[in-house]
This record gives C-alpha cells, structure tokens and sequence, in this order.
C-alpha cells in the first residue's frame, strides 16, 4: 500500500513485522516505524506509530509505559535515516544505519530526567542534551 491509497493500518504492520519472530522487541519497534515512515511519510508515520504504540500500551493494561517524546523521537531518527536511504530492505538498511538498533541511543539527545519526565510522556519535548543529525543550534 502507498502513502496515496489512505491511512496505513497498525494491525497489518504488527502483522508484518512480527512474522518470525518470537516477540515485540526494540528490533521489531524499528522495523515497523521503517515501514510506516517508507509507506507514508514520517508526518504520518509519527501519528499512526505513536497512536499504535499507546494503543498497545493500554492493551497490555500498562498506559503508563506509553512516552510521546520516545515514540516520536525513534520515528524522527528512523525517518531522518531512511530519507538518506535508498533500500527496500530492512536488514540492508540496519546495516546501514546500526545505531538504530542501539536502544540506548535516544541517551545522546536527552537525559534520563527529562524522558522520564511527565511532560515527556505525553506531549514532544526537544532533546536536551544535543540536536539531533537534522537540527543545527542557535538558528
């Protein structure tokens, strides 16, 4: 499906992304924003992942666990990454950009205190610590 055919349904990228494996890890959560971000754009792709996430969040009966800044954060570097991409391929494209795999790597853009922070859970706060690759301080 193309980003021109209408809104891209959460349910049929778990689907697709949980196919083989075993469970919803940080792996899989790339995966399927790589997917959202190439089937319709990182704009759309940080709604319908962060929705979905949170979605899966209150599922699970942990609402709690859902954070809007790490969900948009993650679907802001995947985009960031795959726009300088050309691959269809995920494995191609973690080998590309390895650092994505790297669950700790919203670290260099934010401190703990801030991501744990009320405010981070539900609304985007801007990294506190340094820019992301996109961003240039002071302008």
């Amino acid at each position: 499906m193309s980003a021109h055919e209408g809104a891209l349904p959460f349910p049929e990228l778990m689907a697709e992304v949980m196919t083989g494996a075993e469970r919803f890890g940080h792996r899989q959560h790339v995966h399927l924003t790589w997917l959202a971000v190439r089937r319709c754009g990182t704009a759309a792709a940080i709604r319908l992942v962060s929705d979905g996430i949170q979605g899966l969040a209150r599922y699970a009966g942990a609402p709690q666990k859902y954070n809007a800044t790490v969900s948009r954060a993650w679907v802001e570097l995947v985009g960031h990454h795959a726009g300088q991409s050309n691959t269809a391929d995920f494995g191609t494209f973690t080998d590309q950009y390895p650092a994505l795999l790297n669950k700790k790597l919203l670290s260099h853009f934010y401190s703990s205190l801030a991501l744990a922070s009320g405010a981070a859970r539900t609304s985007w706060l801007e990294p506190d610590l340094a820019p992301f690759p996109w961003q240039h301080r002071g302008e």
